[in-house]
């Protein structure tokens, strides 16, 4: 008896240790994968293939990766960049938010390790390849808009100089799409003047200067969205978003491949509410995009250029005419806008809509706070 015993208990032994090995084997093998494959391969961490699991205030799960369809919305500064995230933070399905400000920076970062020659051969040198640097920045791009909201089966991001490393972010993440706005440039430079929104690089004492930056600006944006194609980057003229809301919307859901929901008509209703528009208190864009969509600065600039500015407006900007603009027409012809917007203007130079809660008293306050981008 005791020897059946003991040849029991060895047998059991055997086949603890037997899957105690299998396990170990097995999980070696994974790690060679992870680390990397081959004896010729240097071993790498690969944090590209994980995936950010997120939790909203029902416990639903979320799941982000390099993979996903993100949304990039950019442009030149002044050109309804906020309207046009705030209008898509309006869908049910879909996440914005504020202005992250770091993933222009970085992605600036990035591009000046890449052109310095010298550089690139000392980061090279130590190992820290493109490779390497490129699964950093889709990790911690991911992480930022991921994070830095309440998650949604949607993740769009709204910095406006983003969109001047769009081939890059593309390569990143190869699902992601990018929304362009594009605005009449002299709109734009007025509006950056009079409400004193700091650029690094313009010169708001001087629209010569501010449209010649502002050209060079919407050129490498524009020319970069033609190099990504338009199944992947849509030009969004913000005069046509303003003049007729639905049918630019309606197309714009289509691009993203997003349901259609009434909501992104009227954002204004769901500033501050659990699961609408969250609205950054010292964004300069913030008192007006509480507003209905509204044609009241359309053509503000109009009367405000300096003469000689206007006589070499087609030599200063030539993108103007390029982006399909009249560069000599004072005033020119956006196009009529329809019946919802004219009620919605109507109300707003009445006065008759609400400042959110959260928001109130705050506008006057962030009237000297420098924007940098």
């Amino acid at each position: 008896m005791r020897v059946t015993m003991k040849r029991v208990l060895l047998g059991v032994g055997f086949a603890i240790a037997l899957m105690v090995s299998a396990h170990l084997g097995q999980q070696m093998l994974q790690c060679q994968q992870i680390l990397g494959q081959g004896s010729g391969q240097r071993g790498l961490m690969r944090p590209e293939n994980e995936e950010l699991v997120m939790l909203d205030a029902n416990r639903v799960e979320y799941r982000y990766s390099k993979e996903m369809p993100l949304i990039f919305i950019g442009g030149v500064p002044r050109s309804g960049t906020t309207l046009m995230r705030a209008m898509l933070d309006a869908h049910p399905e879909v996440r914005c938010g504020e202005e992250t400000r770091i993933i222009p920076r970085v992605l600036a970062m990035r591009q000046a390790w890449s052109k310095s020659g010298r550089e690139k051969m000392r980061l090279d040198e130590a190992g820290v390849t493109d490779q390497v640097l490129d699964a950093a920045m889709q990790a911690f791009i991911l992480e930022v808009i991921a994070k830095h909201g309440e998650p949604a089966r949607y993740l769009c991001n709204k910095d406006p100089f983003t969109l001047k490393s769009s081939v890059y972010l593309a390569r990143l993440f190869p699902n992601s799409k990018f929304l362009l706005m594009v605005r009449d440039g002299r709109a734009s430079v007025h509006s950056m003047i009079t409400r004193k929104v700091t650029i690094a690089g313009f010169d708001l004492s001087s629209y010569r200067d501010c449209l010649t930056k502002w050209n060079k600006a919407i050129e490498v944006m524009y020319n970069q969205c033609l190099e990504i194609g338009r199944a992947r980057c849509l030009p969004i003229y913000y005069e046509q978003l303003v003049l007729h809301p639905q049918k630019s919307m309606r197309d714009i859901m289509e691009f993203l491949d997003i349901a259609w929901s009434d909501a992104v008509l009227h954002h204004e209703e769901l500033i501050g509410k659990p699961g609408g528009v969250s609205l950054s208190k010292i964004e300069r864009s913030t008192d007006q995009v509480i507003k209905p969509v509204n044609t009241e600065a359309l053509t503000r600039w109009l009367g405000h250029i300096p003469g000689d500015v206007l006589q070499d407006m087609a030599h200063i900007a030539p993108m103007l005419a390029r982006l399909g603009y009249d560069p000599y027409a004072n005033p020119p012809s956006y196009g009529q806008p329809d019946p919802l917007v004219i009620n919605n203007t109507h109300r707003v130079l009445k006065g008759d809509f609400k400042t959110p809660a959260n928001l109130k008293g705050q506008f006057q306050g962030t009237q000297n706070t420098t924007a940098f981008h």
